[in-house]
């Protein structure tokens, strides 16, 4: 039987089609939904379910979305006889699934949770086994798959303190949403310990995913062109830069170049759409700039080179020795981006302090000396400084960034692992 909050919870839901359709044409008008595509979140799939073995992944927003797509395309690798169906609640994510998904696998929309809605979805995919990523829980639909018995797994599962906190305050509620996986696979010690606080017997730390992540593609010709260009000059790249950190880019390169007259600055702007304010920042600091989308040439002249396109991080990654986390100083506070992608190209990694959205990623960095993690904006220009005037100091940084790539590249293989006992797989 359901907790007395998960029953009200659930009955609730059951008279709530009203106003959540109401909501789903809310963000409909706001362009938060597919208008083709709507009734995949009422629990009304748009697609057929394949013949044999169907998994069902849940993957909430981008985030999960990319963790998970590691996870699916070693699943499928591995398993010739399975389908996916991946689940996803955003246009961003559902675009990238939809752009990245490999063959036997799919993408619908997950459907809210009401409780028919719910019923639709699984009894349309009746799947052979459900994954979901991280820690987005719904309880009609959990509640769902565990009265059908459904293996499933919470994957790359994490429980930040503060979450630990609240849901510490209804353990038994919790514990009964949790029932509904056979094993979770927590990403470090501390989310291990919360799980098994909150009463599931079945946890294992797996690690995190993303370090399993392929490295950036990069095209070879267009590397050897900016090498040509670039030549001995030092240079360093901004990585996925926000609002502000051109800014900083422009500043740190003013002093760099006290020391360092051929310096080159690389930005790598997130949303290259950007490009106009970046290059009026640029201007504003009396530097020279190339814009890539453009094709215009670095020369010497060239103080920052803006990289304006799409999909390129890998080459910029691989052109310069020392990379800085985009996000980690920006003027939203927001939260630094992926490091790993930076560490896989030998690149000595600096951040600024704001890296709330990876905390685990960079603490397991920095306690292998493989990210630099600097407090102030002003520390940024002594820090590049130290390393291109220490060649054995940046080669060291490089080295333990690497190594700290490699070493976890092979979590995927673990999580493969644990997965093959509830779910009948082959790692």
């Amino acid at each position: 039987m359901p907790t007395p909050i998960l029953g009200f919870y659930s009955s609730v839901a059951s008279l709530s089609a009203p106003a959540l359709k109401i909501l789903l044409n809310q963000r409909l008008k706001a362009g938060k939904e597919d208008e083709r595509r709507l009734a995949e979140r009422m629990g009304i799939p748009s697609k057929k379910r394949p013949s044999g073995r169907v998994f069902w992944l849940h993957a909430a927003s981008v985030g999960e979305a990319q963790s998970a797509l590691i996870l699916i395309n070693a699943l499928l690798a591995a398993n010739s006889d399975i389908h996916i169906v991946v689940t996803s609640g955003t246009l961003t994510s559902a675009n990238l699934m939809e752009s990245r998904l490999p063959d036997r696998a799919f993408h619908q929309f997950y459907p809210l949770d009401h409780p028919k809605w719910c019923e639709s979805f699984l009894n349309h995919w009746q799947p052979d086994a459900v994954l979901w990523m991280e820690s987005e829980l719904w309880p009609n639909m959990l509640g769902a798959v565990k009265a059908r018995r459904i293996p499933a797994v919470l994957v790359n599962a994490r429980l930040s303190q503060r979450s630990f906190t609240r849901w510490s305050m209804a353990k038994g509620t919790v514990r009964d949403l949790l029932s509904a996986f056979t094993l979770i696979l927590a990403q470090t010690p501390d989310d291990k310990t919360r799980f098994e606080t909150l009463g599931h017997s079945h946890v294992v730390m797996s690690d995190n995913i993303k370090y399993s992540a392929s490295p950036l593609p990069y095209n070879e010709s267009a590397l050897s062109a900016l090498q040509a260009m670039t030549g001995s000059r030092p240079c360093w790249v901004y990585a996925s830069t926000h609002d502000g950190e051109e800014a900083l880019t422009c500043d740190t390169h003013k002093k760099l170049k006290e020391t360092f007259p051929d310096a080159l600055s690389i930005i790598v702007p997130r949303h290259p759409e950007r490009r106009d304010a970046i290059a009026d920042t640029v201007r504003a600091h009396g530097l020279s700039f190339a814009l890539r989308s453009q094709s215009e040439s670095i020369d010497e002249a060239t103080d920052i080179y803006i990289a304006d396109t799409l999909g390129e991080l890998g080459l910029f990654y691989k052109l310069c020795p020392a990379a800085v986390i985009g996000r980690s100083f920006s003027n939203d506070g927001g939260g630094g981006h992926n490091p790993i992608e930076a560490a896989q190209f030998g690149c000595a990694v600096l951040s600024g302090p704001n890296i709330q959205y990876q905390t685990d990623l960079f603490t397991s960095m920095e306690n292998e000396n493989a990210v630099t993690i600097l407090q102030d904006k002003s520390d940024l220009a002594p820090a590049l400084l130290s390393l291109y005037e220490n060649p054995e100091q940046l080669i060291a940084m490089q080295d333990n960034a690497k190594r700290f790539a490699n070493d976890k590249a092979h979590v995927i293989d673990t999580v493969l692992h644990f997965l093959q006992s509830p779910f009948g797989l082959t790692a």
